[in-house]
């Protein structure tokens, strides 16, 4: 070997001995990072307004990491397009575990087919961290409405087409799509009316301006039990446990209908994988938590817990489900 030809291969070798202790440096420091966090206040964006499920469930996970980061954990409402301007936010945040979202079917699985110029794909901008609560969509009536079973509505809606006014939340999330579901399996004409958010559809609902509506639980229930509303079915494969004489729709003459909402922990794309882990490690132990259970249940939901991969599973196999339905129906948003 020539004088040239070894002087060459010193190089190369101080380039290659530089480069691994340059990497095995920069892991040991994101390793340092990701071990003291969080070391500040940490935002949970929910893409909603106030007051419907997925905030009742953010709320929950963020009193519950705020006690076990030792750090507020601040719920940070940012609704508009149908939970698209929340969700985008996120999806361009910096990736450093400190702006999360709080996901949900709407957003994740259903918006994608729905929306023509979405801005992101929930698939590959985000790094699900794990489920938190299922969440079935009930059938509500004002008391002065005739029809006391989902049987009953159906037929009554036969007789009329085209006369009945279901309300729902906006275009594309869970609430109207329950309805649109429901409108597809019983085969009837009705007028579905979205509005802006849950609220608006519970007052109008409550004051008889519009007769039902398919609404999450957490906003009515208090109604439901003074008599204010009525529960006439629930979408989910079996009776939910705070409303045990509810039938679900499945026995209600539409076998088979099942339509639940899931939310989860999402942070953005980039994230390191030890701060994911250490976010997930938590929000497995929030899952396991009996007072957290109650609170969940009482707000509306069943508590449910995974890793990250059954998360990003779980938004897969719901997209496909509802994406299904939007492309039958040829639904499309702007």
């Amino acid at each position: 070997m020539d004088e040239l030809s070894r002087r060459n291969l010193v190089t190369v070798a101080a380039i290659t001995v530089a480069s691994t202790v340059a990497f095995a440096g920069a892991s040991l420091m994101s390793t340092a990072r990701a071990a003291d966090f969080p070391t500040r206040s940490i935002t949970l964006v929910v893409p909603y307004p106030a007051g419907g499920g997925v905030d009742a469930m953010a709320r929950v996970v963020a009193q519950k990491l705020s006690d076990a980061f030792r750090q507020t954990v601040t719920v940070d409402n940012r609704g508009g397009g149908g939970g698209t301007i929340g969700t985008r936010a996120v999806a361009r945040a910096a990736p450093d575990g400190y702006t999360l979202l709080l996901g949900h079917t709407g957003t994740l699985s259903i918006n994608p087919s729905l929306y023509t110029r979405l801005g992101m794909d929930p698939r590959k901008d985000f790094a699900p961290i794990g489920l938190v609560a299922s969440m079935p969509v009930a059938l509500l009536a004002h008391p002065s409405f005739p029809a006391k079973t989902a049987a009953e509505l159906i037929a009554l809606a036969r007789k009329a087409p085209g006369t009945l006014n279901i309300g729902t939340s906006p275009v594309g999330t869970g609430g109207y799509m329950c309805a649109e579901l429901f409108k597809a399996e019983a085969g009837i004409d009705i007028a579905i009316i979205p509005y802006k958010g849950t609220a608006p559809v519970m007052n109008d609902l409550l004051g008889g301006h519009v007769p039902v509506a398919f609404g999450v639980l957490p906003p009515a229930l208090g109604n439901i039990a003074a008599g204010q509303l009525r529960a006439i079915a629930v979408t989910s494969k079996t009776r939910f446990s705070l409303l045990p004489d509810v039938p679900t729709f499945d026995e209600s003459g539409l076998p088979g209908f099942e339509a639940v909402l899931h939310y989860g922990l999402l942070a953005p794309h980039g994230t390191p994988p030890e701060i994911i882990d250490i976010l997930s490690a938590e929000l497995r132990k929030l899952g396991n938590d009996l007072e957290v259970q109650k609170r969940i249940r009482l707000e509306g939901g069943d508590p449910l817990s995974s890793t990250p991969a059954e998360y990003a599973d779980d938004i897969d196999r719901e997209e496909k489900k509802w994406s299904k339905l939007v492309h039958q129906l040829g639904l499309k948003v702007e």
